[in-house]
This record gives structure tokens, sequence and C-alpha cells, in this order.
């Protein structure tokens, strides 16, 4: 199992739009094949920091679902409310 964690900062005054996204790209991961678990954190120090972190039953099911058509439309969605680039990071056991 691997775990990947991914950071992101979003503008001032997007958290609902940031929020409505990431429920529906939540649902969508659900059913991805090797999707095991996930959560949503928000930055108790600046609550535009975001980090999801995710667990996957091997890095192929990540790589999968990282270039699925439904992640790349959902990233489309929430590039415009993001402060910088999201960094991903992936870890191994």
């Amino acid at each position: 199992m691997i775990k990947v964690i991914i950071e992101r900062t979003i503008a001032e005054g997007m958290e609902s739009t940031y929020e409505e996204i990431m429920k529906n790209m939540l649902r969508t991961m659900v059913e991805a094949p090797g999707y095991v678990s996930g959560v949503n954190y928000k930055d108790a120090a600046n609550s535009y920091h975001r980090v999801i972190i995710t667990n996957w039953q091997s890095e192929a099911a990540w790589d999968l679902w990282k270039h699925t058509d439904q992640r790349a439309a959902l990233l489309a969605a929430i590039k415009p409310i993001l402060k910088d680039q999201e960094k991903i990071t992936v870890l191994t056991a």
C-alpha cells in the first residue's frame, strides 16, 4: 500500500468553490481501481493550505488514476483557484 499526499494553496475567497470540487473528486476517486481511502485536511494555521492524504493499493493504481480524464477535468476546475501548482508526494512503506 502507498500514501499519496497532495498539497494545494487556494486563493482567498475560493474556499466554498474548492470544497465543492473536492467533494466531486473524492466521490469519483472512490470508484477508481486500487483506491483504498482518503481524507481532505485544512491547515490549522493557514486555511488556504489544503492537504489531501489518500491510500492506494499500489503506485500503479495511483498512476492510473492520476492520468484519468476524470481527474484531469476536476483539476481543470480547480486550477483557476489555486495560488500555486499542487505538490504531490508518494510514500511507500
